[in-house]
């Protein structure tokens, strides 16, 4: 009875050990995602400083912004995923890459962290680093092109928000379990690319909270709904599409449907 007693107590402290453990994992993760949207949003926004002072071209700040993604994806890729944006998130969830409770909580972190991130940007750059006459809104404020229309906008959003999350759909898909090595540098030239193409349109914002911060901070809030629908929508979509018509099944699985073994798959 003594013996039986010892067993059970040890394999009810190690179940407490595993939970306590997976709820460490999970504190890790918020705060991967937190720590590693204020670190992109700090990174990239200085980076988008213009003015007579501080010049920068279009090329230089696309290409920024994919060098802070990267450092992001490269310091809280193993801790979070490092999604760094809701709409990624929300891709997420419907691939079946993360539950909806820590979608929600990577909703979270993400807001305060580009809070911090762009709080930090105004706290060490100078007023005229900030706003100028390059960036009358605010540095890193994503405005719509005066020939562009609220309508084109959000198409704008919505399709490069797409190729985006097109990318990170494929980076989740089981058979690419093995090519995970190159994924911040992969992902950090998607970005790139992408902003060179809308940059000038848009903003290319592709991330609602990229767009949330400098918002806040400066009290610019002109079409900013543009910069939550079009990527938000976008990511759904294209999620939706992935998970139906593309998504793998893991390489091990299809070894052993393919082979001579007699094995009942059940679904």
């Amino acid at each position: 009875m003594s013996q039986q007693t010892s067993w059970v107590d040890s394999d009810s402290s190690w179940r407490y050990l595993k939970m306590r453990s997976e709820h460490r994992a999970h504190v890790a993760a918020f705060f991967g995602e937190l720590a590693g949207t204020a670190t992109f949003i700090f990174v990239a926004c200085m980076g988008c400083v213009t003015s007579p002072v501080f010049y920068n071209t279009h090329f230089e700040l696309s290409l920024n912004f994919g060098l802070g993604i990267m450092i992001a994806i490269q310091s809280f890729g193993s801790i979070s995923g490092a999604h760094l944006n809701p709409a990624v998130t929300l891709a997420a969830w419907i691939f079946g890459a993360l539950s909806w409770p820590m979608a929600i909580a990577y909703l979270v972190a993400q807001v305060a962290g580009g809070l911090i991130g762009y709080g930090l940007l105004k706290a060490v750059l100078p007023l005229n680093a900030i706003v100028s006459v390059d960036n009358p809104a605010g540095v890193c404020v994503t405005v719509l092109n005066s020939d562009i229309s609220v309508l084109q906008g959000v198409f704008i959003e919505f399709l490069i928000t797409s190729c985006l999350v097109m990318v990170a759909c494929s980076i989740w898909d089981p058979r690419n379990a093995r090519l995970k090595d190159s994924v911040p540098l992969r992902f950090g030239l998607t970005v790139s690319s992408l902003n060179l193409a809308a940059g000038l349109f848009t903003g290319s914002s592709m991330n609602p909270t990229r767009s949330l911060g400098p918002a806040v901070w400066n009290d610019s809030w002109q079409d900013h709904w543009i910069y939550w629908v079009g990527p938000l929508a976008g990511a759904a979509v294209t999620a939706i599409i992935y998970r139906l018509f593309f998504k793998g099944r893991p390489a091990e699985v299809v070894e052993l449907q393919t082979s001579n073994a007699k094995i009942q798959f059940v679904e």
